[in-house]
């Protein structure tokens, strides 16, 4: 029969690897957070991810990849700049 110091020694060495594979793939899930409105559009998605109509029965992580990236979408094009539609003027030289 094995000692109980080494069961008990087993037992700690498992639940710290399970421990450290469940830590590292949360830690792994999302990539380092790059600007502002990359954090208030990760927390967009997270807000709305359950309230969301899900009528195609995509998974939770996709339905937040869509919120995600059409947060992400709406940011680009309130910060892009408006197109001029004269271009550019050139000045008339005088002779």
């Amino acid at each position: 029969m094995p000692s109980t110091l080494a069961s008990t020694r087993v037992s700690i060495v498992a639940a710290t690897w399970i421990v450290s594979v469940l830590a590292g793939g949360a830690a792994r899930a999302e990539p380092p957070i790059r600007s502002p409105e990359d954090a208030a559009c990760r927390n967009e998605a997270r807000a709305k991810v359950f309230s969301a109509p899900n009528p195609q029965g995509l998974e939770l992580e996709e339905i937040g990849r869509r919120i995600y990236f059409a947060c992400m979408d709406r940011v680009a094009k309130a910060a892009a700049p408006a197109a001029k539609r004269g271009g550019r003027r050139h000045r008339h030289r005088r002779h």
